[in-house]
């Protein structure tokens, strides 16, 4: 009897819990330390899109092993140099967050239901935070290596009904006159590619807005116009690839070069900059179970939190923000036997699991297929193996939310992780509380425990600002 009554008080305990984080009427987690009220001058908040804690463990891992050092961010925690917390991640109708709901969150300060920016249920809209940054006289801005128009940094800057209206979101950043906007989404601003046949480039140009194409006409940049730059058809390349491609190397830049150079055009201004962040593609690997492009790319994401602390350090007046958005997939290291021989393999990678799908083609033959594996990641499947993969091109059923080719992500996911020992638990997103981290002023504002959408509030209040 006793054991029933307490199995009926904690399932509706949990019950209320899961809930509560659900909708908005969950507490203030904040701290209130008023010294810190008002301190920051700048903000540089770093999103690791779908970044679960395993994806940080095993990038620090691999750092480690392969380069001699830590990862910044762990770095960070090592030298207890910031404030560490947990956040929950909900959105107003799911415990289980997508980017548009949790960007939202932050963006807006009220939490929304997934799919949508800045929209309530009833339809009415809250302003974004970098709206009101620019509006109170900062500089403010976005880069991320996915669309420029995707969800995350969206939710920072507009409202919309929907996040997969890109085309339209593409239009609203126009007359925001934002001073630094980067990333990928050619699709979405090139007249032959939008299917209304808008040309958005030159709309951008005619409202005197810099635009560039290329790493190299970034690099030339200045701050005396609003800038907009893209970068690549959709979403940038995975990092792995990357390096390994020259004409990737000379035309795109990667995530920590553009963040130094958002940094450069909005650090003298004597009113402050805020700046959002992203490493979107790290979300993107977890949806699709890509070991290889989520670990190199959080690497990636790191050297851009590693530029971030640089100038934070030495400006004193900027506090940096480092988190996730929510879980994603899951990942982790597993197994006993031979476990730190096979996450070594991971070194010798040249190319993601992306890469390698789209490269397979259907009428290839077993032994080509094992061949170009080896050379691209460093092992030979089985044949059996190799004779599943090049099955599913017969009938392309593969899933992954951006998996566009219905390719076999999922085995290829299952079969390597024989051979470097990463396994994962889904594709999707999870409901896992994240990890957080503040340094500088106004990072003591920060409790244990924060609920997402304080972090606008955090952020207003350690710049001082009210609205």
């Amino acid at each position: 009897m006793i054991r029933r009554d307490f199995l009926k008080t904690s399932t509706l305990s949990a019950l209320g819990i899961s809930l509560l984080s659900a909708t908005d009427t969950f507490g203030q987690f904040f701290s209130t330390d008023e010294k810190a009220i008002g301190t920051a001058k700048n903000i540089i908040f770093l999103v690791s899109d779908g970044m679960s804690n395993g994806t940080l463990t095993m990038a620090n891992l691999l750092s480690s092993r392969m380069y001699g050092r830590e990862s910044k961010w762990i770095s960070l925690y090592h030298e207890n140099k910031v404030v560490r917390s947990f956040m929950d991640t909900a959105s107003a109708n799911c415990m289980v967050t997508d980017s548009a709901a949790s960007s939202s969150a932050w963006g807006g300060g009220v939490r929304v239901n997934n799919g949508r920016l800045n929209v309530n249920a009833d339809g009415s809209f809250n302003t974004p935070i970098l709206q009101k940054f620019k509006t109170a006289g900062k500089k403010v801005g976005c880069v991320t290596t996915v669309p420029i128009t995707h969800a995350t940094p969206a939710g920072f800057c507009i409202a919309n009904k929907s996040r997969n209206n890109q085309a339209e979101i593409a239009l609203q950043y126009l007359p925001l006159k934002f001073d630094v906007m980067m990333g990928g989404g050619d699709k979405y601003f090139n007249a032959s590619k939008r299917s209304d046949g808008v040309d958005v480039y030159s709309q951008f140009e005619q409202a005197d807005y810099q635009v560039v194409k290329t790493k190299r006409q970034m690099l030339a940049l200045d701050h005396k116009k609003p800038i907009l730059g893209v970068f690549d058809h959709d979403a940038l390349p995975f990092s792995i690839d990357y390096v390994h491609d020259q004409k990737y190397q000379s035309t795109i830049p990667t995530l920590s070069e553009m963040t130094m150079k958002a940094i450069e055009l909005m650090k003298d201004h004597h009113e402050g900059f805020v700046l959002q962040v992203e490493g979107g593609k790290v979300d993107w690997a977890a949806h699709s179970n890509d070991t290889p492009g989520l670990l190199f790319d959080q690497l990636e994401f790191d050297l851009a939190v590693e530029q971030a602390i640089k100038f934070a350090e030495k400006d004193q007046n900027t506090l940096v923000i480092i988190t996730t958005d929510h879980g994603n997939g899951n990942p982790g290291l597993f197994g006993e036997e031979n476990t730190d021989q096979k996450f070594d393999l991971l070194q010798k990678f040249k190319h993601s699991n992306d890469w390698v799908l789209n490269n397979i083609k259907p009428n290839d033959t077993i032994a080509n297929l094992i061949e170009m594996i080896d050379d691209a990641q460093g092992y030979a499947i089985s044949n059996e193996q190799a004779k599943n993969l090049l099955a599913h091109y017969e009938k392309l059923d593969g899933e992954g939310l951006y998996n566009v080719r219905k390719l076999p992500f999922e085995l290829f996911g299952k079969i390597q992780s024989n051979y470097t020992s990463v396994n994962w638990g889904s594709m999707e997103h999870s409901a896992d509380y994240v990890e957080l981290a503040a340094f500088g002023p106004g990072s003591t504002l920060m409790s244990p425990l924060v609920r997402n959408t304080e972090l606008h509030n955090l952020m207003l209040s350690a710049t001082g600002i009210k609205v």
